[in-house]
């Protein structure tokens, strides 16, 4: 994650709001410039890091000053070789340099940048911020509850490694100072006292101390022996002071996503448009696991037939062939039933095609969609890639796919269904933040409820 920390204080003329301000100003600019640039990104370089260009103008912050130009004022000027008391100066010209400020491009177009690099995870982490998979619920798994150890406070019994030190001693400590234990150093302080006392009675002649001395003599004795009696009856540390660090196991409800990837690889998807959905799909994979810790991705390819594959063989397989587009949702929905009960898993799904499909096969998408897989998703996104030459064709109702028009009246009855279009690379990352945006994940909390 990025942060932005200005540790400067407030100078004269300057508030928090216009900090602050400047502190938005600076990440929304740094946010414009990684979306530009992952952009005209290819798939292979897409999570790397890259150096950030941003405008230097528009980090500057607001603040009052004086007017170079009107009104009255009154200088005191000292004199020297050049200048003597009584001179009148000249007010510096607009440009000619009197004033300062940074100096335009020859060409009259130039800014002043501020350019950085940004780490792999800080670039991602920015253009990722505000994504997330919509309505997302947390389910517990019923058979393979995981669980997790948690501090419960402390016991007086456990093993010898757990151990609390820090709460035996100030147990220890309390004890002894409610007791009254004595320290070493009274006691060392009443021994020297002693030996102070006996040593000014071998200096008389008599080796005998004045009356006043040895009852002082005495009761220091005294005071020495009952210390000595206390600190052996009162230890420094008691098996009551003992504490130990108690843990327990609590249920960890992980939620758990899976998400389905589902390309059309047939001979009417030319290899711009494969490129433009891997590119799609390369996009998603990432977002999914560089926000979410447990998250399946299951890859289905299909043609006139489907299949779960790999990572690698959905990526870069060259398998081509005809198309029927419900192999595809069946492959869906077995691999659901198989592996991924709807109590257990939030369930997200992301479909990719040109629009082509077999004559008789809509309505059959229309009813795996509406019957069986739509009442499992939390969401369903179908991306339909077009040819440029085609997108104005197809922006009319007369030029739809025919997959498109089987699937728009599902859109229209499901809010959990998205169709949108994508006609080259510039449009894979609008459509792509469009998609997974926070706010939808409000929209579809609403339509729940």
């Amino acid at each position: 994650m990025l942060y932005i920390v200005d540790r400067r204080k407030n100078p004269k003329g300057k508030s928090l709001g216009n900090r602050q301000r400047f502190m938005r100003r600076a990440k929304a600019q740094i946010k414009k410039a990684v979306e530009d640039t992952i952009r005209t990104r290819g798939i292979t370089d897409i999570n790397s890091g890259d150096s950030i260009t941003i405008p230097g103008k528009t980090l500057h912050e607001p603040g009052f000053h004086h007017a170079r130009r009107g009104g009255d004022r009154n200088y005191v000027l000292p004199g020297n070789k050049k200048f003597v008391p009584g001179d009148r100066i000249a007010r510096p010209q607009g440009g000619d340099g009197g004033a300062g400020g940074s100096q335009a491009s020859p060409d009259g177009d130039g800014e002043d940048e501020f350019q950085f690099t940004l780490s792999r995870d800080e670039f991602l982490d920015i253009f990722f911020e505000d994504l997330e998979l919509p309505d997302l619920l947390k389910k517990s798994l019923k058979q393979t509850t995981a669980f997790r150890t948690a501090r419960a406070g402390f016991s007086s019994d456990g093993t010898p490694a757990n151990l609390s030190l820090v709460r035996t001693m100030r147990n220890s400590l309390a004890r002894r100072i409610g007791l009254r234990r004595p320290k070493t150093a009274e006691i060392r302080d009443l021994e020297e006292k002693i030996a102070a006392l006996q040593a000014k009675a071998e200096k008389r002649p008599s080796s005998k101390l004045t009356k006043p001395d040895e009852d002082t003599l005495h009761g220091l004795l005294a005071d020495l022996e009952e210390a000595k009696r206390r600190m052996k009856a009162i230890p420094f540390i008691d098996p009551i002071d003992t504490r130990y660090n108690q843990f327990q196991q609590i249920p960890d409800p992980n939620t758990q996503a899976v998400m389905f990837c589902l390309m059309d690889v047939s001979g009417s998807m030319s290899e711009q448009m494969k490129e433009l959905a891997k590119r799609f799909f390369m996009l998603l994979h990432l977002f999914l696991h560089r926000r979410y810790e447990h998250v399946d991705v299951v890859f289905i390819r299909h043609t006139s037939r489907a299949a779960e594959v790999d990572e690698e063989t959905f990526f870069y397989s060259r398998e081509t062939g005809g198309t029927i587009v419900s192999t595809a949702l069946e492959e869906m929905k077995r691999v659901m039933k198989d592996r991924y009960p709807t109590d257990q898993w939030n369930i997200y799904a992301a479909q990719a095609s040109d629009g082509d499909n077999y004559s008789n096969d809509g309505a059959k998408c229309t009813a795996l969609l509406a019957e069986d897989l739509l009442p499992k998703c939390q969401y369903y996104a179908y991306i339909e890639i077009t040819d440029e030459r085609e997108a104005e064709i197809f922006s009319s109702a007369e030029g739809e796919t025919a997959l498109w028009k089987a699937y728009a009246p599902v859109a229209r009855a499901n809010a959990r269904f998205a169709l949108k279009r994508v006609t080259k690379a510039a449009d894979i990352f609008p459509v792509f933040r469009e998609l997974f945006a926070k706010n939808l994940a409000e929209k579809l909390s609403g339509v729940k409820g």
